[in-house]
């Protein structure tokens, strides 16, 4: 299985990639794992503008054989126990090849929205996009750890 995370824009906060990185390492052991920082689109700009800009980063990365996920404050939710079912579903399904995008503070481009195959939320509250990539990182390590009876997830 094959996952990456695309992210616009570098945190400026030490602690975050630090835990990036941790999630990333354990995360080698159950798939093919990368996690892509893209370039921060400068925002002296009108919001769309600045969405259409992050799009175009977004889709030089992007291949078609890979299933698109959005995070999005208007995705479905689940527990982790029910990601890790999704994600183990993906693996078995031969749509193994995922990407997930946390797009930059305005959200996606209505482009981004059509070319997704699902949306995710990891919560009904909102979180900056800088939070948000610790967080997908350790629920896609809870999702594997799960899947593989680790004993790092307690019911």
């Amino acid at each position: 299985m094959k996952i990456k995370i695309l992210a616009i824009g570098e945190t400026d906060e030490a602690a975050i990639q630090t835990l990036i990185e941790k999630y990333a390492k354990r995360l080698k052991k159950f798939c093919h794992f990368e996690f892509k920082v893209l370039a921060d689109v400068r925002r002296k700009q009108p919001i769309e503008q600045q969405k259409k800009k992050e799009a175009e980063l977004f889709l030089k990365h992007i291949k078609k054989s890979q299933r698109v996920i959005l995070l999005d404050e208007k995705g479905k939710t689940y527990s982790s126990v029910e990601f890790s079912k999704w994600i183990e579903k993906k693996g078995v399904q031969a749509e193994s090849d995922l990407v997930f995008l946390i797009g930059g503070p305005y959200g996606f481009d209505s482009s981004i929205y059509e070319l997704s195959h699902e949306k995710i939320a990891l919560s009904k509250m909102t979180f900056s996009h800088q939070m948000v990539r610790p967080f997908i990182a350790e629920q896609i390590y809870r999702a594997f750890s799960i899947i593989n009876r680790l004993p790092y997830h307690h019911d």
